[in-house]
């Protein structure tokens, strides 16, 4: 893996790309006779495991009581928003198709736009605008395809 931060970034995010796609293929089958909100838990319970035992493997655990209350804050937000997308998420592929599901679950993408916008101060170029649009006018296209 190249780990040049001017670039390393993109090879991560690839790589949660990938997952992220097997995460919907895999949910789907595995939902299948089960109720969503208890897949949901039983996924969460596994990241906690795995997680855990690569935080502690790599030898990154530190004493979380010592984190300033703004990170308790940010990350606990982050926690709660998390939980409530893969709750809807898993909700959306008990009862639709993964290859509609998943598109509309990418307009996230367009949204950490906007909110980076508003809320960050990040200022996208007209050039990465317009991939913006482009993705939200794919989303529409797939969630909105004819059978």
């Amino acid at each position: 893996m190249v780990s040049d931060t001017s670039t390393g970034w993109f090879y991560w995010a690839l790589l949660s790309a990938v997952f992220a796609a097997l995460t919907a293929i895999f949910a789907k089958v595995g939902i299948q006779g089960v109720d969503s909100d208890l897949a949901t838990l039983i996924r969460t319970a596994i990241i906690i495991v795995v997680l855990s035992a690569f935080v502690v493997y790599t030898g990154k655990w530190a004493n979380p009581l010592e984190l300033p209350p703004r990170t308790w804050l940010f990350l606990g937000l982050s926690g709660l928003a998390t939980g409530a997308s893969w709750v809807c998420y898993f909700r959306a592929l008990k009862i639709g198709d993964a290859s509609k599901v998943a598109p509309v679950d990418k307009l996230s993408m367009v949204l950490v736009a906007v909110f980076a916008f508003a809320f960050l101060g990040e200022r996208p170029s007209l050039r990465e605008w317009s991939g913006i649009a482009m993705v939200a006018g794919g989303v529409l296209l797939l969630a909105f395809k004819r059978s």
